[in-house]
């Protein structure tokens, strides 16, 4: 455990650019004096009416993680109101805080549609609350939550683009040893950016970002999407994702299944599916395997993109899989069932991609 303080600190520019900066030589801002305090960082900002909101990642030992709140008028004095909202802790000790859920970290939160969310980091996990936002108390009450993603995937963060959307950013770490990644001289990477939304009951909402599509260089599948299944499946033998760089996009209505992507020398990439009752539904991505609630109405599709040694997974716009894969394919990827294919898909598209940019890192 650190024994440093960690305070809040403001710099100024009036750079248009924002290249140079005027820090103030003292931080505006210093942690609660209270001995059960488990940190305090990542702060969040948003501006109502007159009042500035600060949002700081806080938590207390043996108790849980919370958010603090503070007000403003002119980001240099600030008066402490109370914790915007708290959570549990794991119960499990640890040497670091944040993975025994006494440590929030990361915290973001904003309206969504009718209702506010809340997002966080904790006990290894991104999580996500979605709920109702007191304007007078200044109090989050949480009605629903979940993983933001099941893989490697943390920090999250949201801005608003041009037109409004709520856009999500993550940080894929690395899951490969240190000595490794250190060899390769980078570690970690970001996310595709993510559109959020709210489905009718709560439960927070994800796909790429449409700019995305800007990648595409080339198109395997030569029929329509909701072409013949007969067609479909003669269609997935077409596939072969070179260089890393893909996205397959398809649908199916079986109840168990398994896709996968191999090379010459046997599967790089799988998922495998299969309904455990009305409500749920169990996946598991390569390593990871995680049980999730789902809709019963048996429609699933997939969506996946490659890019390096990350493959990220969204499936029916609510649960998203972010594997790391440092093998180096042996040839074309190639995209198949492991049931009958007939039955296997009710839809597919699949691309081949333009790399992000030209000096892309892929291992």
């Amino acid at each position: 455990m650190h024994n440093f303080r960690e305070v809040q600190c403001l710099a100024t520019s009036s750079d248009p650019q924002l290249l140079t900066w005027t820090k103030w030589n003292q931080p505006v801002l210093q942690p609660p004096k209270d001995p059960r305090l488990a940190g305090f960082r990542d702060p969040l900002l948003r501006r109502e009416g007159e009042n500035w909101y600060l949002g700081v990642g806080s938590g207390l030992f043996r108790q849980g993680g919370r958010v603090l709140l503070y007000r403003s008028k002119d980001l240099r004095q600030w008066e402490y109101l109370h914790p915007l909202a708290s959570g549990k802790w794991t119960g499990r000790e640890s040497v670091n805080p944040v993975d025994s859920g006494e440590m929030w970290e990361c915290p973001d939160f904003f309206p969504l549609g009718k209702k506010h969310v809340l997002l966080y980091s904790a006990a290894g996990q991104a999580i996500w609350e979605s709920g109702e936002f007191d304007p007078r108390e200044l109090i989050f009450h949480s009605e629903r939550s979940g993983i933001l993603d099941h893989g490697a995937y943390y920090a999250q963060k949201t801005q608003l683009d041009a037109k409004g959307n709520r856009i999500l950013w993550g940080w894929i770490p690395e899951t490969r040893p240190e000595v490794e990644f250190s060899a390769a001289g980078w570690a970690g990477c970001m996310a595709l950016p993510r559109v959020l939304s709210l489905g009718s009951s709560g439960d927070l909402l994800m796909q790429t970002a449409p700019e995305v599509d800007a990648l595409r260089a080339k198109s395997f599948i030569r029929q329509g999407p909701y072409a013949p299944v007969s067609q479909i499946a003669l269609s997935a033998q077409d596939v072969k994702i070179e260089n890393l760089c893909g996205e397959i996009l398809w649908r199916t209505m079986s109840s168990r299944c398994t896709f996968v992507l191999e090379d010459r020398s046997g599967p790089w990439w799988s998922v495998e599916f299969a309904l455990k009752s009305s409500y749920a539904a169990k996946f598991t991505v390569n390593e990871i395997s995680a049980e999730v609630p789902f809709a019963s109405n048996h429609n699933f599709e997939f969506h996946v993109f490659l890019d390096g040694s990350v493959a990220e997974l969204i499936c029916n716009h609510m649960h998203a899989f972010t594997v790391r894969i440092y093998r180096q394919p042996n040839g074309p990827l190639r995209f198949r069932s492991s049931d009958d294919p007939m039955s296997a898909f009710s839809s597919l598209q699949a691309w081949q991609l333009h790399p992000i940019s030209p000096d892309r890192l892929t291992t």
